[in-house]
């Protein structure tokens, strides 16, 4: 513990390049993915039919899947829930789908094939009209959460420092969006909540940076301007790490005991607080510096002349 009592002295401004040339990589990676192969939308929001089953024993899902497709099933995605006994099987929306008489026909081929005491926890559809709006939905509740960060770091910080503060605000979720696109991994509401989730912990540990190089712009006169940032991200280096740490537990526990069901959510959690440490260190305050960030930004200015007052103690 003798770290988080000591004052560090890493020099990050030096590295800012190469963070840089990673950072544009990963982003236009994203982007070109999302583009190109789009993102595997969960039931939320293509529609579709959920059927929870579960079983008196132990099933394999590869049987499962080769027991229903005899029944006409196509296309369906089939994984554990909860437990080796329980299975969630998700249905994209069809046309040839008979929904009053699909309970009777999962059961009828699972008894069939020796499972007898299977039973229909629950069944829920959702039509593609309801999912074609929580695509919008969701998709306005991001725009308006940028949206708002950015005016609200505008109106507390200088123009260089808000700029900064956005691209990091950009940056996180679209590496999270762009990793859940290349792995294929489905993207459902949960997901769309960590997404949002992500943006709020990004923007709360870029303010406490910012605030540190504020605070240290005013005392350090005769440092330059590299200098104040190296000097303030190492200065909450340490409240950092504890605070990412502490909140990765509590991820973790949520990703390895949570369930399929919280699959999603905690992974995109886990992605976006390590991504978001990486982007105030390294996107949002050195973008802030390069866009000529000093100390006569933050001084308060002469009514008349409009020449910055250095008079602070």
């Amino acid at each position: 513990m003798e770290f988080f009592h000591k004052q560090t002295n890493i020099n990050f401004i030096a590295l800012r390049k190469y963070a840089y040339a990673l950072s544009l990589g990963a982003m236009l990676l994203s982007l070109g993915s999302v583009a190109l192969r789009g993102m595997n939308m969960g039931l939320d929001f293509t529609g579709g039919t959920l059927v929870e089953i579960a079983f008196p024993g132990p099933v394999a899902t590869q049987q499962v899947s080769e027991q229903l497709e005899k029944t006409g099933l196509s296309h369906f995605t089939l994984q554990h829930f909860g437990s080796n006994r329980e299975v969630l099987l998700r249905i994209p929306p069809s046309a040839k789908l008979d929904k009053t008489r699909l309970d009777q026909q999962i059961l009828g081929a699972l008894n069939q094939a020796g499972n007898e005491g299977a039973e229909i926890r629950r069944m829920e559809f959702v039509g593609p009209q309801v999912g074609q709006e929580l695509v919008e939905q969701g998709g306005l509740a991001v725009l308006m959460a940028l949206i708002g960060i950015g005016i609200y770091i505008w109106l507390r910080f200088e123009r260089r420092f808000a700029i900064g503060a956005m691209i990091a605000t950009v940056h996180d979720p679209l590496l999270t969006l762009g990793f859940f696109s290349l792995t294929g991994i489905q993207f459902d509401l949960t997901v769309l909540a960590a997404a949002l989730a992500i943006i709020g912990y990004s923007v709360n540990d870029t303010i406490v940076v910012f605030d540190r190089i504020r605070d240290n712009l005013r005392k350090m006169r005769k440092a330059t301007p590299a200098m104040v940032v190296n000097t303030s991200v190492n200065e909450t280096l340490s409240r950092t790490i504890m605070t990412s740490a502490t909140t990765l537990l509590v991820v973790l526990a949520m990703f390895f005991l949570g369930g399929p069901e919280l699959y999603g959510f905690s992974l995109a959690l886990i992605l976006g607080i390590l991504v978001g440490t990486y982007s105030s260190i390294y996107v949002a305050s050195t973008v802030a510096l390069d866009l000529g960030m000093n100390r006569a930004d933050i001084m308060p200015k002469d009514k008349e002349t409009g020449e910055p007052l250095d008079n602070l103690p």
